[in-house]
């Protein structure tokens, strides 16, 4: 049995060579699946020939791109910058913003499992334990949900200002003094997160902690407001979710609000937008975003 042989975390492992696995992680480059399947076939025959029992996984890694080299150099950059990211020993911290019901949950799980990334957290988890530790009448819009804080606003909005907006920031604001701690905590211990949730909002959080390397915003977002409202009545139907639908269809116009308010705020920082239309695509693309991002790093250091 061929064995391919890495390192984690300082310690030395073993496991057994796949040809999925391999093909998998061409996919993740921009390779196109039945040339992914056939590149790790060709290199398992190689390795077959030679009499290969152990192969370390820098060795494979450098046969992969010597491969790619022959038809595609720049996917060949793109793998060996895929493979650095899942094996970099920095943490990778990677922040979803997006309105409620925009996909922000469910692209987190699955962005986390390709990535590798064992630790994912939602903002109104941080929220809940927030209401914990400071009172209603202390933080009254905290004990609201994001589009719902107009209610709780202690002073009238003025005429000029949209009070959805009004009382959507002040939760944004006070959430945000939770979201910043677990980022510098993750950063401080070299823990790779992915953070998600309506309260990650682009100008709130500390632009010192997102120029850190290997700090990632995205904010998703739904243009056809079809679709988001779709949303709503998809994740109503699963027991487990147990959202109450007529409360989003009701405050549907103010979730709206918020979302695109949140797309305007990240258009304004430059945080890129991605519309959530297929999980797949988006996972694509965000993963697409922090290759380039590497590569780009990369040619400045060559500099």
């Amino acid at each position: 049995m061929l064995l391919v042989e890495g390192e984690v975390g300082g310690k030395k492992y073993r496991e057994p060579f796949s040809k999925g696995i391999l093909a998998k992680s061409l996919e993740r480059s921009d390779v196109e699946p039945n040339k992914a399947y056939e590149i790790a076939e060709e290199i398992e025959q190689s390795m077959s020939k030679e009499g290969t029992d152990i192969i370390p996984v820098s060795t494979l890694i450098r046969m992969v791109r010597l491969r790619l080299e022959k038809e595609n150099p720049l996917q060949a950059k793109k793998y060996v910058l895929w493979k650095e990211i899942r094996r970099s020993k920095d943490p990778l911290i990677i922040l979803l913003g997006g309105a409620s019901g925009i996909g922000t949950s469910s692209i987190s799980f699955e962005l986390a499992s390709r990535l590798g990334i064992k630790n994912m957290l939602s903002t109104d988890m941080i929220r809940e334990v927030m209401r914990k530790m400071v009172s209603k009448e202390l933080c009254p819009t905290l004990f609201e949900s994001s589009y719902t804080a107009e209610d709780a606003l202690k002073t009238p909005a003025p005429p000029e200002f949209d009070k959805t907006l009004l009382g959507f920031k002040d939760h944004v604001e006070t959430v945000n003094v939770g979201l910043t701690g677990v980022i510098e905590r993750s950063i401080k211990e070299g823990i790779s997160i992915v953070i998600e949730g309506v309260h990650i909002v682009p100008g709130f959080i500390d632009e010192e902690l997102l120029d850190r390397p290997n700090v990632y915003m995205f904010v998703l977002a739904l243009s056809d407001e079809e679709i988001h409202k779709g949303r709503f009545y998809s994740r109503c139907r699963q027991l487990w979710a147990r959202r109450p639908l007529k409360r989003y269809l009701k405050n549907f116009t103010s979730i709206r609000k918020t979302h695109d308010y949140i797309v305007g705020t990240a258009e304004k920082h430059h945080v890129p937008v991605i519309e959530n239309i297929d999980i797949a695509t988006t996972i694509d693309d965000i993963i697409e975003y922090i290759i380039d991002e590497k590569q780009k790093e990369r040619e400045l250091e060559n500099l």
